[in-house]
């Protein structure tokens, strides 16, 4: 058999959509400058399907901060990986101000969130190890555990009851194997808007012994008194043994970091596989993340903005009657009943009729005849422009309700 003969993308689960959805459904393209309203197939749209929490994707002085470092350092330097030649004072830095913003004694930061969880899993586990996840981890997560040797047990979202039955399996194994027990979590559950327990999972450290690694990366910058992450936001942030985020969220960057304890992070920075063999973040992106840093510390006033329209939208629709789910973050989720081909409709009826984009999940992601529309508010949004999408909402959930999506056919 020859090896490419299997890559046919319309066996795969999302592939399948591939033909009809290609540059629609998926892989769209949005135009323009990164704002509320851009520009998808030639036409103006609200757009609400962008991570950039606090607005920081377009602000003056992250653009300046940015230009001004790509013309001072250009996009190369520094040349190498971190531990060979890629090392800079800059780096250093903004992974001393990253710890004590997260209240860590130190940080390593990370070219990209997704490969540093994978490595950071695969960094702090051996085949005597045992991890414990919930079951609705991140993909970057679950890529991380496929390297793990060992045992792994899953626990169902949020359920502390049997994460503690998990942790009683996991403890008998680890007698024998003399290994340690890892849990892995998510501050904020970037699908469905939820939190983490992880007021419940530290209260258990109280019984078992493991450590906690927690992926934050829609928490950092929009949840905590200061945007200090979802441990913070529960008081629990010294319980957190290991914290990671990534810029790709509120700070509209590139890159990441995991903080926590100094020899750990120490361990870390000596045996992140996806680090070491690869170059060093680039001196603009470094710099660029400072400013970015500054702004999120300095001017509280962007994460309230964010919160106004994140209350404004998500009470909007509410009262309306619409399903939300168990949101607690910024991120919302509206849950409709329908099958795939009506949420095509709906979908096409939202972006054509209504000039609103927004990102839309079907099976195999959520369960069948589930239709997630999933909104994300930002602090550059406006009170008119959280009217303007409830108002659209009521429209298409009124016709879904008739059955029109189940009649029409909308032509591109």
């Amino acid at each position: 058999m020859d090896i490419f003969d299997k890559f046919n993308v319309d066996r795969s689960s999302l592939g399948q959509y591939s033909q009809d959805a290609h540059g629609y459904f998926t892989f769209p393209k949005l135009e323009g400058e990164i704002a509320p309203w851009m520009t998808f197939r030639g036409k103006k749209v609200l757009t609400w399907s962008l991570n950039n929490y606090i607005g920081l994707a377009n602000h003056p002085e992250v653009r300046k901060a940015d230009a001004e470092a790509a013309k001072k350092w250009g996009l190369a330097y520094p040349m190498g990986a971190r531990m060979m030649s890629g090392h800079t004072s800059k780096h250093e830095e903004l992974e001393a101000r990253l710890a004590r913003f997260v209240d860590k004694e130190d940080s390593y930061l990370l070219n990209y969130g997704y490969q540093g969880m994978v490595s950071i899993i695969d960094a702090l586990l051996d085949r005597k190890d045992v991890v414990v996840y919930d079951s609705e981890a991140h993909a970057c997560i679950l890529d991380g555990l496929r390297l793990h040797m060992g045992k792994r047990y899953v626990f169902p979202h949020n359920d502390i009851n049997n994460l503690e039955k998990e942790l009683q399996r996991a403890t008998k194994l680890v007698e024998s194997t003399g290994g340690g027990i890892l849990v892995v979590t998510e501050g904020v559950f970037g699908m469905a808007g939820d939190l983490g327990d992880l007021a419940g999972i530290v209260g258990l450290k109280e019984k078992y012994n493991f450590r906690l690694l927690v992926d934050d990366a829609h928490g950092f910058g929009t949840m905590g008194p200061k945007g200090a992450g979802t441990g913070t936001h529960f008081g629990v942030q010294d319980k957190v043994d290991l914290y990671f985020s990534t810029f790709a969220k509120a700070m509209a960057g590139i890159g990441g970091f995991v903080a926590g304890n100094a020899k750990v992070v120490n361990y870390l920075r000596y045996n992140l596989r996806s680090q070491i063999f690869a170059k060093s973040l680039p001196m603009p992106m470094v710099i660029g993340a400072m400013k970015r840093l500054d702004l999120l510390q300095n001017e509280p006033q962007l994460r309230e903005n964010l919160w106004r329209i994140v209350h404004a939208l998500q009470n909007g629709l509410k009262e309306k009657g619409f399903d939300l789910g168990d949101t607690e973050s910024p991120v919302t989720p509206v849950f409709l009943k329908g099958a795939v081909y009506e949420a095509a409709n709906l979908v096409m009826d939202l972006r054509e009729n209504n000039s609103l984009f927004c990102s839309i999940v079907i099976y195999p992601v959520v369960p069948k005849d589930v239709i997630m529309l999933r909104l994300i508010p930002t602090a550059v949004h406006s009170l008119d422009d959280v009217n303007y999408t409830i108002d659209a909402f009521s429209k298409i959930s009124s016709k879904l309700k008739e059955g029109k999506y189940s009649k029409e056919t909308i032509s591109l």
